[in-house]
């Protein structure tokens, strides 16, 4: 039984090489694509005032987007070289750092975030088609279509990269000047603020950013080079998160911040009051359904990694219909707290692969089989680097976890500074552990000859 739909589409199991089919051009339409998000509209709100009550300036803001940006792309683009050097997509390629059994960990908690990211796109694409076509269709009508749009997507998804690559991108950068010529006339003026909150500013982005780690390998093993996967990354990915931000804040600014604290959605409203604007708007709430698809295809070959053997297309329309009914009763209120939680998780996993895979050598020894053996110690760095984003970040989420996390500081005498970041101090940590462990595992492989 062949196990590829065609032979330029991904394989329907694991147990097929991945062919080499994108481009820099193709990865770069994909991650410019997956960087506009209307969700990132209504989130500029935390990106103007990530403390609450402590505003910056928009230089401030827009700084903390390219810094945030340029870092958190760094990492994404880093982690996807491993996919396509390897061929294997991000959870398989876990085998490596963490053993075969010890993968399903990360694995999960993968699986758990895609399907929430995949729920929040499905409401924001609702959300948004409701916002131009007021209630004459229901909300659980636009998830549904939405939905089946999403699954049919993964059915093909390189088929649906050289789609975006050829004709939506476009289109995209097309509604996006329309809208940032609207807006800088409509906008009352920028001023006032500071730059206290800053770093948390730039936590903010990061996560935004860092998200994609865990699924970067994903795509990038359909990569015809690793300089291809990397350009495509930070570049299509940076230049489109920036605009996609500054965009939001004045967005958020006509729309009134008290009013999108409110009501995230209220954001939308300056995108269709705009002159054409429910037409290009319709257009940005259409390409959303990349991020929706990115989001279940990455769970389904995650849950590969679990069931290497179970063909993808049952396991993309069974996540299909598991994410649009969690988008029928999704509570999104909480998108700021899950995207601490996001970048306290896998800035760290990143940290301890990137240092194992690029300076340690583990490049040439990398075991992606199912059978790889636990790598325990690699468990080290990865907490030790997650305790280390909640010491030292100060971008506030769940009031019983900040406060848990505040008992710890004081009874350890560490004093969080104004300048920490969280997810650089988890990097850091992490990656020095993980270069002490490998010194140590050096010193004993040594000791034994």
């Amino acid at each position: 039984m062949s196990h590829a739909v065609h032979d330029d589409e991904v394989p329907l199991t694991l147990q097929s090489a991945a062919p080499k089919t994108l481009g820099v051009l193709d990865q770069g339409a994909l991650w410019a694509n997956l960087a506009v998000s209307l969700l990132g509209f209504s989130g500029a709100l935390f990106l103007i005032d990530p403390l609450g009550g402590a505003p910056l300036t928009l230089a401030a803001a827009l700084t903390a987007t390219v810094v945030g940006s340029l870092i958190g792309t760094a990492m994404v683009g880093l982690s996807a070289i491993p996919g396509t050097q390897t061929g294997q997509p991000a959870m398989v390629l876990l085998r490596g750092l963490f053993g075969a059994r010890l993968s399903y960990i990360p694995t999960v908690l993968n699986i758990i975030q895609m399907i929430g990211w995949g729920a929040f796109e499905l409401w924001v694409i609702s959300m948004g088609a409701m916002a131009i076509f007021g209630d004459t269709v229901p909300y659980a009508v636009w998830v549904i279509v939405a939905g089946v749009l999403t699954t049919v997507l993964t059915i093909w998804p390189l088929g649906a990269i050289r789609l975006l690559r050829r004709y939506i991108t476009i289109a995209v950068i097309v509604s996006l000047v329309w809208f940032a010529v609207q807006f800088l006339g409509d906008a009352p003026p920028q001023t006032g603020g500071t730059w206290a909150a800053f770093m948390p500013a730039v936590d903010y982005v990061i996560a935004l950013s860092v998200s994609w780690v865990p699924l970067a390998a994903d795509f990038a093993r359909h990569s015809r080079s690793s300089r291809a996967a990397f350009t495509g990354v930070v570049g299509g990915y940076t230049l489109a998160q920036v605009a996609c931000l500054g965009l939001g804040v004045y967005a958020v600014a006509i729309a009134g911040a008290g009013a999108v604290a409110a009501d995230s959605t209220a954001v939308f409203v300056p995108f269709v009051a705009a002159p054409l604007g429910a037409l290009f708007f319709a257009i940005l709430v259409l390409r959303e359904a990349d991020q929706s698809f990115a989001n279940v295809y990455s769970t389904t070959v995650s849950l590969q990694n679990l069931m290497p053997r179970v063909d993808r297309r049952i396991l993309s329309i069974a996540i299909g219909v598991l994410t649009v009914a969690i988008a029928l009763v999704v509570d999104v209120t909480s998108y700021g707290a899950f995207l601490g939680l996001i970048g306290a998780v896998f800035v760290p996993m990143f940290a301890v692969l990137a240092v194992d895979y690029f300076l340690l050598g583990g490049g040439a020894r990398w075991n992606t089989a199912e059978n790889a053996p636990s790598r325990w110690s690699m468990l080290l760095p990865w907490a030790l680097g997650f305790a280390a984003y909640w010491l030292t970040t100060s971008t506030p989420t769940v009031a019983a976890w900040d406060g848990m996390w505040a008992g710890v500081r004081e009874a350890i005498g560490f004093t969080r500074e104004p300048w920490m970041n969280g997810a650089l101090g988890a990097a850091i940590v992490a990656a020095l552990v993980t270069l002490a462990v490998g010194a140590l595992r050096r010193a004993t492989r040594d000791a034994r000859r």
